[in-house]
Parts: C-alpha cells; sequence; structure tokens
C-alpha cells in the first residue's frame, strides 16, 4: 500500500526549512547505513542530533500529528525521529530494503519498522533524476512529489532513489511502526474509514454509518496492538 499525503507542511515552513538545511553541515550517508546500504548508498544527510535535525523533525512530527490521512493510513504506535538526506551531483541510493529495527535515539528501545516515510523538501522541476522507486506486487512505482508532500509506503519493498544529476534534492525520512501490523489489515482500515468520512459528508443513512464506524473500531480493536 502506498499512501501519498499531500501539503504535509506549509510554503512558509518549506522555505524556513529548506534555508536551514542548504546552510547546514552535512556528513556522510554512510554514518546510518546497515550492511546492505552500505553497498550502495551514495549521498550525505544531517547528523541525527545536529539542533537543525532536532528542530526540524520536531516541527515534522507536529504536523503529522495534525493530518487525519497519516493517522489513519499509519496508525502509528511509535515514529522514528525524522532524519533529512541530500542528493545532487550523481549521488543516488541503490536497491535495498530498510532495516526491520531500529534503536530509538536516546531510549533502550527498539521499535520494528512498519512504514517507510519520504517527504519531499525540494520541488520537481528544482532537480533532475531522485525519482524514488518502489517495487511492489504490481511493478515498480516512481514517485517525484511536489514539496511538502509525504509518501508512505511498506518498510518491506524493495526500493531505491535514482542519480540526482542536476540540482539538490532534499528530503525527510522516518519510519513507523504501526498500531496494525499487517499492511492488508491496514488498507482495509484505510478504506473503510475513508468510506465513513464520506458518508459522513452526504445524507447517508445515520444508522449504516454508525453501523460501518463500529465495524471499523472492532475490526482495529481485534488487530492492533499498541
Amino acid at each position: 500500500m502506498i499512501v501519498q499525503i499531500p501539503d504535509l507542511l506549509s510554503v512558509v515552513q518549506l522555505r524556513d526549512a529548506r534555508s536551514r538545511l542548504l546552510a547546514a553541515p552535512w556528513v556522510d550517508g554512510l554514518a546510518t547505513a546497515g550492511h546492505q546500504g552500505a553497498r550502495v548508498k551514495h549521498n550525505r544527510q544531517l547528523a541525527e542530533a545536529s539542533p537543525v535535525a532536532v528542530e526540524l523533525g520536531d516541527m515534522v512530527l507536529v504536523a503529522l500529528e495534525r493530518n487525519p490521512l497519516f493517522i489513519s493510513a499509519a496508525l502509528p504506535a511509535l515514529v522514528y525521529p525524522p532524519m533529512f538526506n541530500r542528493y545532487e551531483g550523481g549521488e543516488s541510493f541503490g536497491n535495498h530494503v530498510d532495516n526491520a529495527l531500529r534503536l530509538m535515539p536516546g531510549r533502550a528501545q527498539r521499535m520494528r519498522t512498519d512504514l517507510s516515510a519520504t517527504l519531499f523538501l525540494t520541488d520537481p522541476e528544482d532537480y533532475d533524476g531522485g525519482e524514488l522507486l518502489i517495487d511492489d506486487t504490481y511493478g515498480a512505482h516512481s514517485i517525484k512529489l511536489p514539496a511538502g508532500h509525504l509518501v508512505l509506503y511498506p518498510s518491506t519493498s524493495l526500493h531505491r532513489v535514482e542519480p540526482v544529476t542536476r540540482g539538490s534534492r532534499l528530503a525527510c525520512f522516518f519510519w513507523i511502526q504501526s498500531m496494525v501490523r499487517d499492511v492488508g489489515q491496514r488498507a482495509l482500515l484505510l478504506d473503510l474509514d475513508t468510506s465513513i468520512q464520506r458518508l459522513a459528508q452526504t445524507e447517508a443513512d445515520e444508522g449504516a454509518r454508525l453501523q460501518l464506524t463500529g465495524c471499523y473500531h472492532n475490526l482495529l480493536r481485534m488487530w492492533s496492538q499498541p
């Protein structure tokens, strides 16, 4: 299940984020690469503990908490502190699958990565290449979204970032442990929740809508693992 979430950040937030990121010191992306990623990862990123990364990450977390589509699609139990990367001059990230477990920074707690997220911070016309390619059972999906838009996809997916041949691609990335581990169950719950919200905007039968709402919450109760 690949879900696009438009306009997570405002124009003002994006302008401030880009300004601060371009002026920040960057480190080799290999600093956080796993065994498989170390062979194919060629980019730069902000150090996780840098003040800019922490402050901008907190801004993203607040925006996520206020976004109904993100909450409905991810059903988040834990969100890894957002990180920031930069691609330019032919940099890329080859085929890989994200690590299944991550140690939460500053906490003696590991989280399971059910969902991966990329928040685009640069508009598509400002750089060439840099597409996020995600493989699933239906083939390869090429994702290159407007600045401020987010894409969610299963962390089990094989994916890669194509070389950036012109300009600079700035993005935020992080992982989510969902209360509902199974991707098929999450997809069903998202469809059901979306349908209930659409029915709420019509003159649909109130009793039927309430019954569907009850089904949603009972399924969530059955499948969730907070």
